[in-house]
Parts: structure tokens; C-alpha cells; sequence
């Protein structure tokens, strides 16, 4: 495992959360992929939504061994009534990969899974039910979780409550909440993912990260959404990465390669890569 003071000699930056097999991407992957490898990411870790795109991420991690790293799991907003079978879907493939022992490919997380009530608050009792039996898949398999939460926090935070632990850990993605929801995130084991909301004027987050030590942070996009500041409206993408760790070296008054450094080193701590 790569410590900060490794990282720090070359500016390595790692996007903790970033759909690069995404549609948004079907015409130009290649030269974004670059883009982003030119500006010193090297290092994507891809979510999952649900089985429909299971072999668009196969296929972007076979095109780019060295440095993408998926995850699996079902989207919370992809919770639906056929949901089960998605659930025996992420089941499968989990089998399927970590029971192959001559295979270097495997899953570096059980992700994104969590609560949305922003587009459907009648689903709640369906989404906690997926949230808490992926979350015991990665129990199970020894993985961290990658949370996504949206206008659920007390939802999400309940579940966690229930399932604390050793062996409960991971990332707080898109992180939006307050100071104090971002220290309930951290007493759960988990790192705070900061993205593009970092450099919006009505983002708030900035008003409170210097506060937050940057051993607890990680950096990423969600590309192909929520583009940081200039470019927000617009496609986001892996290479708007330098943006968003520029913001965090402004907050925190230090280099953008130690931000590099630190976010990397942090993220080889959860994903264990």
C-alpha cells in the first residue's frame, strides 16, 4: 500500500467516483479518458447503477486494466419493483468474481448504494431493505460501501446507526450535507467524497471543509454529472478533477500536489488498491 509521502512524487490524482462507461461518453470515451489521464488522474473508480450496464463496466475496466477499478451494487434510485432481481444480480456477480482466484479482477466496493427521496419518497421501505442487504454483502466479502444520499440523511444515517462497526466502512459520496452531518458521516467509519458542489458559490460545503481534516477526504467527479465550477450545466467529466482538488488546496492553503497526495493515499486506505 502507497503511503502520502509516495504519492507526493509525482502528482497521481484518484476520482473515487466517476461513470465513465456512462452513454454521455459513447462518442468520445477514448479522448476523455485521456483528457483525464493527461491531467494526472490515473486512478477511476467506477459505481455501479444496476445490470443493465453490467458490460459497458467490464468492457471500459478490459480497455483500461491499469486504472479502473469497479465496484457493484444497485443504484438506490434504480430500487424498483424488480429489485430483488437486481439484488441477485449483485449477488452473482460478487460470486462470480471473488470466487475466481486465478482472476485479478474483482470489486473494490459495494457501490452506490443508499437512500434518494428526492424523485420517489414511496420507495423508501424498498431502498432501506436494499441499502442493508448490500450493506451486509460487503460485510461480507470484506468491502467498503459508497453511499449515495439525497434529501435522506436521517434515513441513511438510521441505517448506518444499525449497522456500525469494524467492519462497516467506506465513502460518503457527493457529500452536501452540514458541519455536523459531516461529522456524524466520519463517526461511521466513512471518508467524505468532494466533488463538483465544492466550487459552487451556493454549495456551502467550502464554508466548512477547512474544518475537516483532509485525512478524512477524497476526491471525485461523478462524471458525467455535477460539473465543478466553470463548467457546471455542462458534461462533466474525469479531467475536472484538477478543478475540484484546486478548490480543497484554496480551503485548506496548501499545494494542489499535496491534495493530490493526501485524496490518493486516502482512497488506497479504503479501496485497499
Amino acid at each position: 500500500m502507497f503511503t502520502t509521502s509516495q504519492y507526493l512524487c509525482c502528482m497521481i490524482l484518484t476520482d473515487t467516483h466517476t461513470h465513465i462507461y456512462s452513454e454521455d461518453f459513447e462518442k468520445d470515451q477514448a479522448a476523455m479518458m485521456q483528457r483525464a489521464l493527461d491531467a494526472g488522474v490515473h486512478r477511476f473508480f467506477v459505481p455501479a447503477i444496476d445490470s443493465s450496464y453490467t458490460t459497458a463496466m467490464y468492457a471500459v475496466e478490459s480497455q483500461y486494466p491499469d486504472h479502473v477499478f469497479l465496484m457493484m451494487g444497485l443504484h438506490p434510485t434504480h430500487v424498483k419493483e424488480n429489485y430483488k432481481e437486481e439484488l441477485a444480480h449483485v449477488t452473482e456477480q460478487l460470486e462470480q468474481r471473488h470466487a475466481d482466484t486465478t482472476s485479478a479482477k474483482k470489486f473494490y466496493a459495494i457501490g452506490e448504494i443508499g437512500i434518494d427521496l428526492y424523485w420517489d419518497k414511496t420507495s423508501l421501505a424498498i431502498q432501506q431493505h436494499a441499502f442493508r442487504y448490500q450493506i451486509q454483502l460487503a460485510k461480507q466479502y470484506k468491502l467498503p460501501i459508497v453511499i449515495h444520499c439525497r434529501e435522506a440523511f436521517d434515513e441513511v444515517f438510521e441505517v448506518l446507526e444499525s449497522e456500525k462497526g469494524a467492519d462497516l466502512y467506506g465513502i460518503f459520496h457527493c457529500f452536501t450535507g452540514t458541519l455536523t452531518q459531516a461529522k456524524q458521516a466520519l463517526s461511521y467509519n466513512m471518508k467524505l467524497g468532494i466533488g463538483g458542489v465544492v466550487t459552487f458559490k451556493n454549495g456551502k460545503i467550502d464554508q466548512f471543509l477547512d474544518q475537516i481534516d483532509l485525512q478524512d477526504l477524497v476526491l471525485e467527479t461523478d462524471a458525467p454529472y455535477l460539473s465543478p465550477t466553470p463548467h457546471r450545466g455542462k458534461r462533466n467529466e474525469s479531467s475536472y478533477l484538477t478543478l475540484v482538488a484546486q478548490k480543497l488546496a484554496d480551503i485548506h492553503h496548501c499545494s494542489i500536489e499535496e491534495i493530490a497526495a493526501i485524496t490518493t493515499a486516502n482512497s488506497t486506505a479504503v479501496f485497499g488498491i
